[in-house]
């Protein structure tokens, strides 16, 4: 969205050290701020109540409850992550601001009727022999969870950053201290405590929504109308994070890699913490995949198009796409520079990290495959970027569906060859869907202008 790029223009105006900090970190917290500072705040209660004396099954109940909350929540609001992104944008273009607040109001009731109907009979098979208060607070974490996400699409498309960088640090505080305070009550007390946490973020940042876009009626749902909507940006959202989950699941529910934690709730824990340590990595490419995004490469794009919309000659309209592709091929390069530089930096000192933090560095291997792993999956993240600009769905669509069906393949392949082919078949997933991602963006900036000026009609 123009927000952020906005912004971040206007800090890197200033060209000193300072603002090209202050940019990237604007752009890091935007852009991994959900679900990284989410990793980190669960961690951060798990390692505390550990040295707190409170008991070690409830805090590993705890988090591998709230690793399940994560990540089906995720995959269930990837239902509407980009196709309402995309509504909310094509809405901005046509000053029609005013009726984006009550279609917000739309998406929350059907992403907590859908949670509520995953729910319900979700807690009944899976956890069979837990409390009643469990259960609900279950319930009641995923429903907060299914309507937060869809919210932090917002973030990118305010103006007011520092509210959001305050509702962060203090959404997530709460959470931690929360669950500390509550810890005494057990299990229940923990996630008592997650759920204070995010409800606080939720509701601030739907205040700070209803502040910028204020509605004219209470609920609308023309979000779901055919005409405004792209089928494809739907399952895009679904088939990606199912995609960046499946390696996941299929180590918590294989009997050779996984033990029984809480009801029918399967962790692996040789697996689970060198890939999540691993995603706390790309912090740096994430804000560097932004900050190239919404300001160089959406320039370059704006420049294109003005001139495909305004009759310019063909000669400035090619040099304009060259230079578009020249940007775009340098934002992939420099985020390749930034996160392969994290990950030689971790690499060298990984053992002394794993040591400080009291993990094992029996995990280095695994690690060290995880984090090329995720370093892989920002690049292939920055390419979708470039073809959501483009706006070739059935690219990423197909690039999506690729992640996902390699990845579960892959991940069997590797689980039955053995231990050491841990995190190979994420590892090989990602670098092949990046692969052809790249040769589908060049084939897509091959084919830009015959597309843009003999398709626009379809």
């Amino acid at each position: 969205m123009a927000g952020i790029g906005f912004e971040l223009r206007r800090i890197l105006r200033n060209d000193s050290f300072t603002s090209l900090l202050g940019a990237y970190g604007l752009a890091g917290v935007i852009s991994s701020g959900p679900w990284v500072l989410s990793v980190l705040g669960v961690m951060l209660i798990g390692i505390i109540s550990i040295n707190l004396s409170i008991p070690g099954s409830d805090v590993v109940q705890f988090l591998v409850s709230v690793t399940y909350l994560m990540s089906i929540s995720l995959i269930v609001s990837g239902l509407f992550q980009h196709v309402f992104t995309r509504w909310v944008a094509d809405r901005l273009y046509e000053n029609r601001n005013p009726v984006i607040l009550p279609n917000l109001m739309g998406v929350i009731w059907v992403s907590t009727l859908l949670a509520l109907a995953i729910s319900f009979p979700v807690l009944m098979w899976f956890f069979p022999d837990t409390s009643v208060m469990y259960k609900l607070l279950m319930l009641a974490n995923f429903v907060v969870l299914c309507n937060l996400w869809p919210v932090t699409i917002f973030l990118s498309s305010m103006k007011s950053y520092r509210r959001i960088v305050v509702i962060f640090a203090l959404g997530y505080a709460t959470a931690v201290t929360a669950s500390l305070q509550l810890a005494g009550f057990g299990l229940e007390g923990l996630l008592t405590g997650l759920l204070i946490g995010h409800s606080l973020l939720f509701f601030s940042f739907f205040y700070t929504i209803i502040r910028q876009y204020p509605g004219e009626t209470l609920i609308r749902f023309d979000f779901t109308r055919r005409k405004q909507i792209f089928p494809a940006l739907i399952f895009t959202g679904l088939l990606f994070n199912a995609a960046v989950w499946a390696d996941k699941f299929i180590f918590w529910f294989h009997p050779d890699t996984s033990d029984p934690i809480i009801g029918l709730l399967r962790a692996s824990i040789i697996y689970d913490l060198p890939i999540f340590l691993a995603y706390l990595a790309i912090i740096p490419g994430m804000a560097v995949f932004l900050v190239r995004m919404e300001t160089d490469f959406s320039e370059a794009y704006e420049r294109f198009y003005d001139a495909v919309r305004n009759g310019d000659t063909i000669g400035r309209i090619n040099d304009f796409r060259d230079d578009m592709v020249r940007v775009a091929r340098n934002g992939i390069y420099e985020i390749c520079k930034v996160q392969g530089l994290t990950v030689v930096i971790l690499f060298l000192w990984g053992g002394e990290l794993l040591s400080a933090i009291g993990i094992s560095t029996l995990y280095l291997p695994l690690f060290y495959i995880d984090l090329v792993a995720v370093s892989i999956q920002l690049i292939l993240l920055a390419i979708q970027n470039v073809l959501f600009y483009l706006d070739a769905r059935g690219i990423n669509l197909t690039l999506c569906f690729l992640f996902l069906t390699s990845n579960v393949v892959f991940t069997l392949i590797t689980i039955n060859l053995g231990a050491s082919f841990y995190g190979y078949g994420y590892a090989a997933a990602t670098l092949v869907s990046a692969l052809a991602g790249l040769a589908l963006l060049s084939r897509k900036f091959d084919r830009l202008e015959y597309e843009t000026f003999m398709l626009q009609g379809r």
